[in-house]
């Protein structure tokens, strides 16, 4: 009896191990790492993904061939708990496919606290590359490094990003924002700039991701003097694949 249950629990626990393998190589063939670990993890997730699913097949022929023993384990958690815990994740990450984050979680993380703060240093910085050239993050990196706003005035720019509607600026501005991630999603931060409209908002839903071409200002907001893009031209666009900046 005690044997029977000591294969049951092992046989799920091949089964574990070969979902979870599954679930890595998925990812990565549909493109979706992405959306989860920052791209120099990409190679260690595939590799994972196979050893998981060569190990699982390994311990189920072993299994099958009765050359498996029972043995003592020390666990946290009661070895059918943990099973059921492993295999329902991987099953619903195999059913459900992740989603980036939104206006919510970018507020939620902080966005409004610091409109134009990274947290970490960037490898490459360079300043000389053309105004309309540099992407969002290069704007926020620009201002982590020289912070003066009134060195960019009248400055061309052409940013994209996810509209966010803050609460804390005028009905005719938004900021235009993403998600910069250094490690995992678990960590991405929000960052964005406020851009100045010609008429309110609500013309620009929340979420919906723009191209904004125009020139930078600064303007005094919310008693702090920032920098500002006046939009000239500002178009939607789709999603991007990877919505993550790095």
């Amino acid at each position: 009896m005690l044997r029977r249950r000591w294969l049951q629990q092992e046989w799920w626990t091949v089964v574990a191990l070969l979902l979870w393998g599954i679930l890595f190589l998925q990812y990565g063939w549909q493109g979706r790492l992405g959306l989860l670990i920052h791209p120099n993890y990409f190679g260690l997730a595939i590799a994972s993904g196979l050893l998981l699913v060569a190990v699982s097949g390994w311990q189920g022929w072993r299994l099958w061939r009765g050359r498996v023993t029972p043995a003592q384990h020390v666990a946290l958690l009661p070895t059918r708990w943990t099973l059921t815990l492993l295999i329902f994740a991987a099953g619903a990450g195999l059913v459900i496919t992740p989603r980036s984050f939104n206006s919510a979680t970018a507020i939620h993380r902080g966005l409004e606290e610091g409109l134009t703060v990274t947290r970490n240093t960037p490898v490459a910085f360079r300043l000389s590359q053309r105004p309309q050239d540099r992407t969002l993050i290069d704007w926020i990196r620009t201002l982590d490094v020289y912070p003066e706003p009134d060195a960019y005035s009248g400055l061309p720019a052409r940013i994209e990003g996810f509209a966010v509607h803050s609460p804390q600026l005028p009905e005719t501005y938004l900021t235009l924002s993403r998600f910069v991630m250094t490690c995992c999603a678990a960590d991405a931060y929000p960052v964005g700039l406020p851009v100045k409209l010609g008429r309110s908002r609500q013309a620009y839903p929340q979420d919906q991701w723009f191209r904004v071409e125009g020139r930078m200002t600064t303007e005094t907001l919310n008693n702090r003097r920032q920098l500002v893009l006046v939009a000239e031209t500002i178009t939607p666009i789709p999603e991007p694949e990877n919505p993550f900046m790095y």
